[in-house]
């Protein structure tokens, strides 16, 4: 166990980690066959390794702190980024993790890790031991993709729990997406959400500059959407219905 209080500290690692810990690659590769097989570190995947607690034989890494640590790029997003908020309506038994390089969708200990094209102006920060994107670009991350991930309901949902938001921030996000239709999308919904997101006046302004000429559907599979004149958006009706019931089911409505 002469490492093992420092695998525990590390959380994750790789061999890289482990040949500086114990001088050089074959030291690491003896030690991660030794503490693989007393069960002190479990393989998450391909040069990725996690400490067990041996209280409670579980890791001691989280989902978040597991994806942040897949590659040196690697940021926790979307719906996951909520969730590591605390802004999420609920836990997905998913992590979607935001890298330049690519892997196959994977399992460990229960949760399904996904890998998300990182844009190169996506904006992140850094909580504990987990790189997550900032709140703004989750939000207008999730506003652009609910139909990938997680869905326009758990969006809306986890939006009602967001405190407060930074306007210019937002409007950073939005214009790295050089997307009109995305001007919609955010404005349309942030407006039915005025009340609690409390974004200004000149807020809604600036994102009808960007919106484009066209008409345009927020969930063309819907079939009881209605036209939105301010925002020249077709919207489902019962998106407001869900709104203004708070956490009732949409299905149900």
């Amino acid at each position: 166990m002469k490492y093992y209080e420092e695998l525990l500290e590390k959380g994750c690692f790789n061999r890289e980690d482990l040949a500086e810990l114990t001088g050089s690659k074959a030291a690491a590769q003896s030690l991660i066959y030794d503490y693989q097989r007393k069960k002190y570190i479990e393989r998450v995947k391909r040069n990725l390794y996690v400490a067990i607690s041996l209280e409670t034989k579980q890791p001691v890494c989280n989902r978040y702190q597991i994806g942040s640590r897949l590659f040196e790029d690697a940021c926790i997003s979307h719906h996951s980024a909520f969730e590591v908020y605390g802004y999420a309506n609920q836990v997905f038994y998913e992590c979607y993790v935001a890298t330049e390089s690519r892997f196959t969708d994977f399992e460990y200990n229960g949760v399904t890790y996904h890998r998300i094209e990182k844009k190169p102006w996506i904006c992140t920060m850094k909580t504990g031991k987990v790189t997550v994107t900032s709140l703004e670009q989750t939000v207008v991350d999730s506003i652009r993709d609910f139909d990938k991930i997680a869905g326009l309901e758990e969006i809306i949902r986890c939006l009602m729990l967001v405190p407060s938001l930074r306007e210019l921030e937002l409007l950073k996000c939005l214009k790295d997406n050089d997307n009109g239709f995305l001007y919609q999308k955010c404005g349309y919904i942030f407006q039915e959400l005025k009340e609690e997101l409390k974004l200004s006046d000149e807020f809604y302004k600036e994102c009808k500059r960007f919106c484009p000429d066209s008409k345009r559907y927020l969930m063309k599979e819907e079939q009881d959407n209605v036209w939105n004149e301010n925002w020249g958006i077709y919207t489902p009706s019962s998106i407001r219905k869900l709104i203004d019931k708070g956490v009732t089911d949409y299905d149900a409505i």
